[in-house]
């Protein structure tokens, strides 16, 4: 028969033992400390200079003073010593420190359902594979701010490498944002998700648009053809609004104080 519990090391009495009150006592303070744990900190490293009796920490690396060579243990004040128990897997323990439960997991202390730091895939509403390793299927998706601003960051590897959002419809993408090819900011069209055409460029350096220009050179450039919708003259005009007039058929242009016909 084995002399201690296998679960919370509970001392056991043994046949003709004297003194056997001393061994149920030491049982009994063991489970008054472990029955409904409760640690003052967790990953403690310094002991208290003024413990009250029954109060238990879960000990840190590292830890020194009285509790030096007790890493990861127990250490609970009884009765004016330290008594280290060593916590097994599965075990509960009330944080006191930060108002929830923790458990034991065989190698730290861990709090039961958090996200855990790392995944390999993550899935919401639907299955991850190994390229869309984060895969969500909602009506909408909000990212907040946590009190400030908030950016969201899409990284590649180099120049050469993509980074865009794809726009698609029953899984064929029709417009693409973002570098693609690049540095410059692009965005493309396509009718069949396989050919793409650059609609719209933005320069990195300049901040100069093309449009249907691959490298633009002047603030907005323009291939070949620019239409100007006919229409009437805008109200509140300033110097340098141009417009078509459709009912004379002129190009004018407002000199900040009155339109003139181009030609």
């Amino acid at each position: 028969m084995p002399e201690i519990s296998p679960r919370l090391s509970l001392p056991y009495l043994m046949p003709a033992q004297a003194q056997k009150h001393v061994t149920h006592n030491e049982a009994l303070t063991r489970l008054d400390i472990l029955v409904q744990l409760m640690v003052e900190a967790f990953d403690a490293t310094v002991p208290p200079e003024t413990p009250e009796n029954g109060m238990a920490w879960a000990l840190g690396t590292g830890a020194a003073g009285a509790w030096s060579g007790r890493d990861g243990l127990l250490a609970a004040w009884v009765d004016n010593a330290w008594l280290f128990l060593a916590p097994a897997e599965g075990w509960l323990a009330w944080d006191r420190a930060e108002g929830r439960i923790r458990a034991f997991a065989g190698s730290g202390w861990q709090v039961p359902g958090a996200v855990p730091q790392q995944v390999a895939r993550l899935g919401i509403g639907t299955a991850a594979d190994a390229a869309n390793r984060l895969a969500v299927a909602s009506p909408a998706t909000l990212l907040t701010h946590a009190g400030a601003g908030h950016r969201v960051s899409v990284n590649k590897a180099a120049t050469p490498e993509t980074a865009s959002v794809i726009f698609s419809s029953d899984w064929t993408g029709h417009a693409e944002l973002g570098l693609s090819g690049g540095d410059d900011l692009t965005v493309r069209t396509s009718a069949d998700g396989t050919a793409w055409t650059t609609a719209l460029t933005v320069a990195r350096g300049t901040g100069a648009v093309g449009i249907g220009i691959a490298a633009p050179a002047r603030p907005l450039h323009v291939d070949r053809v620019l239409r100007i919708e006919p229409g009437a003259a805008p109200a509140s005009p300033a110097a340098g609004d141009l417009y078509f007039d459709a009912a004379t058929a002129k190009l004018r242009c407002h000199d900040g104080t009155a339109w003139r016909d181009l030609f």
